[in-house]
């Protein structure tokens, strides 16, 4: 194969779903730092009413329409090649199996020396379930609730499935590697809906927020085919993306209403991002450009803000409790500093563990040297 999959991030390429990202996993960090606020405000005996003027937890949603495009748009040069599938997973685990197991495995260490930090798991858990976590399989906890150890892990268990569907399409041209993913995660969702007690796993894989990830890739076979919008059509449609969230801040949980209210709308801010004439440098100095290579490195690193921004709210939490200054600052305040601290934090986390662990197992699984294939290739989602 003359070119190969190149997942690394090129600089000033599609800014914009950068940006997106980052959004992405604040949100994420927003809706948990208030649970956090809250119990910090219950343990110092003052007052915390969470703020909902976004559906905070829709972070998840907008990362799915974004992994849904950035694996269809990024994986041009492996549509109908040979070694495309084994070359894809490759790069894939790579990508997201090595942060993912240290940070169970340092969750798992911490609950087996504390056992009631291991949330619904009743003590502690069997060999199955932490063989499950790992593995990327869906398995009840005691509770009932789905979740692996790790309970963040419950996306990465959709995004790995995901891989799995779309890497079958691989053989297929890129517009149908898009018909079979599009077609078989609706089947996926009508097979779930339509048994009447389907196993654990299917229940789980059938749940119509895996639909985002088709709207991703819709998005991204719209933008190989060249459609490209004017920047009134982009801001508008970002915008009207931004008021369908927001009116739906306090959807409920069922799920063909969460991929109504939350997951069509995130489709809207990702079509503005991806289909327009951007080009690098397009903004040049001042604020603009500050703001968006600030946004370009977080997005960067929204992998290993999702996944380590608990650890780092809890620990900040209690600092600021043992240290007095809780009672001092407020619930608000200490939300804010709260989120602010996970933002270094991931920063390094990304720079020092997660990139040098991902070179490592991706050369131990593809030895062969990437090489760049698209001026607008960028890190796929996660």
């Amino acid at each position: 194969m003359n070119k190969l999959f190149h997942p690394d991030p090129i600089r000033g390429k599609l800014v914009l779903v950068q940006g997106l990202r980052a959004l992405a996993a604040l949100m994420v960090v927003v809706h948990h730092a208030q649970n956090e606020a809250a119990a910090l405000a219950g343990r110092t005996g003052t007052d915390f009413v969470a703020r909902h003027g976004l559906p905070w937890p829709a972070g998840v949603d907008i990362f799915f329409v974004i992994s849904g495009f950035i694996i269809v748009h990024a994986a041009a040069p492996l549509y109908g090649r040979p070694g495309a599938r084994s070359r894809f997973a490759a790069h894939r685990i790579a990508r997201l199996v090595p942060l993912y197991w240290l940070v169970t495995g340092l969750y798992l260490a911490v609950g087996l020396a504390a056992p009631a930090l291991l949330s619904g798991e009743g003590g502690a858990p069997d060999v199955a379930r932490i063989l499950a976590s790992f593995l990327f399989w869906p398995m009840a906890r005691p509770d009932g609730a789905v979740l692996p150890l790790y309970g963040l892990g419950w996306t990465l268990n959709y995004e790995m499935a995901f891989y799995a569907l779309f890497a079958l399409g691989l053989g297929f041209s890129r517009r149908g590697a898009v018909a079979w993913l599009a077609g078989a995660l609706v089947l996926l969702v009508l097979v779930g809906r339509l048994m009447p007690a389907p196993p654990v796993p299917l229940a789980f894989w059938s749940d119509p927020i895996v639909l985002e990830f088709a709207l991703g890739a819709g998005l991204a076979l719209l933008r190989a085919e060249g459609l490209r919008l004017g920047s009134p059509v982009r801001i508008a449609l970002a915008a009207a993306g931004l008021f369908g969230l927001a009116a739906n801040a306090n959807l409920s949980a069922e799920p063909v209403a969460r991929l109504l209210g939350w997951g069509l709308p995130a489709a809207f801010p990702v079509a503005a991002a991806v289909l327009g004439r951007d080009r690098p440098g397009a903004v040049r100095g001042g604020i603009g450009a500050w703001a968006l290579g600030a946004a370009e490195r977080l997005g960067d690193a929204s992998y290993a803000l999702y996944l380590i921004h608990p650890f780092v709210l809890r620990a900040v939490r209690e600092g600021l409790l043992r240290t007095g200054l809780a009672p001092l600052l407020g619930p608000w305040p200490s939300l804010v500093v709260m989120v602010a601290l996970t933002l270094p934090a991931a920063l390094l986390v990304h720079r020092l563990v997660e990139r040098p662990l991902t070179r490592i197992v991706r050369r131990g699984l593809d030895p062969a040297p990437a090489v760049e294939v698209s001026k607008s290739a960028v890190t796929p989602e996660r």
